[in-house]
């Protein structure tokens, strides 16, 4: 059985299923596709106490992704919540947190470009990627300044990982249909290589109409217009010097919403021209294994929203970045260190009122982070940063900012099946970049010497348990941000709950539960997620279940989920926020004499439930109109492989 539990892997793992190369088939050997653990082996620093709380995205859902958004990419993931029903208003939260206070890194370029509150910061196709992992609450040194409360890490397909050993072209093609909105969705990648080099090319598009939502009204301004591009190519010499350059555009340009992560009819609709770009160079050697093992990255990244319309606004955000960073290859672990630096800018330009502002920071980070295993049941992981920062904000004004931060985390076995772990963390934030939308609210007499640098406190503690196939784990966790951002004032936020989950497989099906509990304050008080603005939601409870299963029937699986969330209560004078069911159901069928074809029916939202996700912004809002989520949706996709 476990042969044939590998071959469903392989057809449904990642990035267009190109883990048929023989060495992937071997390391999958066991695994079921719903299982994050296949990710966690790829991860070079698995098993490093700093990535006790990690989270990796899994094969299955990586694969359902593709022709969905970034709330599919973590539905398995209840600690990481997606509000905003299109993905040019889902806003990412991670244990209550919004991602903007994470560093978010896709392909080593940090992301992260604050334009318009009411768009989203981080809008990213799923289809493009091949790796994803969350760091919740503590990050380490070595990712980078601003990963206040944590880090999400994403990888794009490599051209490798598409071919076939002994092929040198190949890719797919990929087209899907959903009924509700009638969106049609087609991709192609394609793949090759000569020797060394390796290049890869991915095309997207997308287009429908209006969804509707479980009550049966159509939401407006949510219609499929989406176009994402993705190039990448790499150089690997015979001795492991790699090279590798990556570019990646997706554009939305299409009515939506006077503000687009609001909900309404089709009354109130304006253009939103969203563009986001990045671009990543990498230098690695993947032989190195002594004590020079040197790695250097340039990044740049950058989010540009236009609305003309009323008052011809123009909002252009971007981040370079650069990382040069050794690895000490030690018996017991490793050490990386170096120095990175960051330049970040905002800017707002409004020809026709004669409006132009701008916010810009710079910040140079020297770091160290040690991963040590001193015994066979202790694993340690420390490290320290010190950032200088220099800004300069819409005044002209000038202010400097430096800073140490610290981190500790340790895991330790008490039996074969039970393993304690912990982490704390004190870190540097210096003054983030605001939304450049709202600069005119920071023009004199406004004075930035007022602002205080953030920092940020982190703590978890958490157990795993392990007796067969059966894994249950938990944690405690507390983030707060002392001296946060908001606009020209300074506030502290917090966010303290729990999470825990269960995963059990069987020879021929895996099922995973995940629950995740945050409540979140503004100077020590439960507020509206107006209040909360950036740095978090008010979520409460939610909670995810998957299951995929083996029919008996060669090449077809089938499998669902349920998203849910419980009643939460809100302080006096806001609206509570109600819970919700909602479940999903697939088939995916895999011909046995064509297995570079793949066929997947699904039903989402399977009874019509009339909900907005936990993390869609305005539930607490009395008469509000949130954006909701489609009601009944059957879709069809076809993989096809070469």
């Amino acid at each position: 059985m476990a042969s044939t539990i590998t071959k469903t892997v392989l057809l449904a793992g990642t990035a267009s299923a190109a883990f048929a190369a023989q060495g992937w088939g071997q390391e999958l050997e066991g695994y079921y596709a719903l299982d994050p653990l296949y990710f966690e082996q790829l991860d070079g620093l698995a098993g490093a106490a700093d990535r006790a709380t990690s989270m990796y995205v899994s094969g299955r859902e990586l694969e359902h992704a593709r022709t969905g958004d970034l709330k599919d990419l973590f539905s398995g993931i209840a600690s990481v919540s997606v509000g905003g029903a299109i993905p040019v208003a889902q806003k990412i939260f991670v244990n209550g947190v919004d991602m903007l206070n994470l560093g978010v890194v896709v392909d080593g370029t940090a992301q992260n470009n604050r334009t318009f509150h009411h768009a989203t910061a981080n809008a990213i196709d799923p289809g493009l990627l091949e790796e994803v992992r969350v760091d919740a609450t503590v990050s380490p040194a070595d990712a980078g300044p601003y990963a206040l409360a944590g880090s999400v890490v994403m990888e794009t397909v490599d051209p490798e990982r598409l071919l076939d050993e002994g092929r040198n072209f190949g890719g797919n093609v990929r087209l899907s249909y959903g009924d509700n909105g009638e969106t049609f969705q087609r991709a192609l990648t394609l793949a090759g290589r000569t020797g060394g080099l390796s290049v890869l090319g991915y095309a997207k598009r997308a287009t429908g109409e209006d969804y509707v939502t479980g009550d049966g009204d159509t939401m407006g301004g949510t219609a499929a217009d989406l176009d994402s591009l993705l190039g990448k190519i790499a150089y690997e010499s015979e001795s492991g010097h790699r090279i590798e350059f990556s570019g990646q555009q997706l554009r939305d340009d299409t009515l939506r919403q006077y503000r687009a992560n609001f909900g309404g009819d089709d009354s109130d609709l304006r253009t939103y021209d969203t563009t986001r770009t990045s671009y990543s160079l990498r230098y690695e050697n993947t032989a190195a294994t002594g004590l020079w093992d040197p790695s250097a990255h340039l990044g740049y990244s950058e989010s540009d929203i236009i609305v003309e319309e009323p008052y011809d606004s123009n909002g252009l955000s971007w981040t370079k970045s650069a990382t040069l960073m050794n690895t000490f290859n030690l018996a017991t672990g490793t050490v990386n260190a170096g120095y990175d630096w960051r330049e970040r800018f905002g800017e707002y330009d409004s020809p026709a009122f004669d409006e132009y502002q701008t916010e810009q920071s710079v910040t140079h980070g020297l770091f160290a982070q040690a991963r040590l295993q001193p015994t066979d049941a202790l694993g340690l992981s420390f490290g320290a940063r010190y950032d200088w920062q220099e800004f300069e904000g819409v005044t002209g004004e000038e202010v400097s900012h430096s800073g140490a931060s610290g981190n500790l985390s340790a895991t330790y076995a008490v039996t074969n099946e039970l393993t304690l772990r912990g982490g704390v963390s004190s870190v540097f934030g210096g003054i983030d970049i605001e939304d450049n939308y709202t600069y005119w609210e920071f023009l004199p007499p406004f004075d930035y010497g007022t602002l205080d640098p953030s920092r940020a406190r982190n703590a978890s503690l958490g157990l795993d348990w392990e007796r067969g196939r059966l894994k249950l784990g938990g944690e405690l966790f507390i983030t707060q941000i002392d001296n946060a951002r908001g606009g020209t004032d300074n506030f502290d936020f917090e966010s303290r709950g729990f999470n825990i989950g269960a995963s059990y497989g069987w020879d021929s099906g895996f099922a995973r539960f995940t629950l995740s509990k945050s409540d979140t304050r503004i100077d020590g008080d439960r507020s509206d997620s107006y209040d909360q603005l950036d740095f978090g939601a008010p979520l409460g409870t939610v909670m995810a279940f998957e299951i995929d299963q083996e029919t008996g029937v060669d090449g077809l699986n089938v499998g669902g989920g349920i998203d849910a969330a419980l009643d939460y209560e809100m302080p006096s004078g806001l609206e509570d926020l109600e819970g919700y069911t909602v479940v999903n159901a697939y088939a995916e069928y895999v011909p046995p004499q064509l297995d570079n074809i793949t066929v997947r029916a699904s039903v989402d939202n399977l009874f019509d439930t009339e909900y907005a996700d936990r993390a869609t912004y305005g539930s607490d809002y009395v008469g509000f109109t949130t954006l909701k989520e489609p009601g009944r949706t059957f879709s069809l996709t076809v993989v096809g492989r070469f």
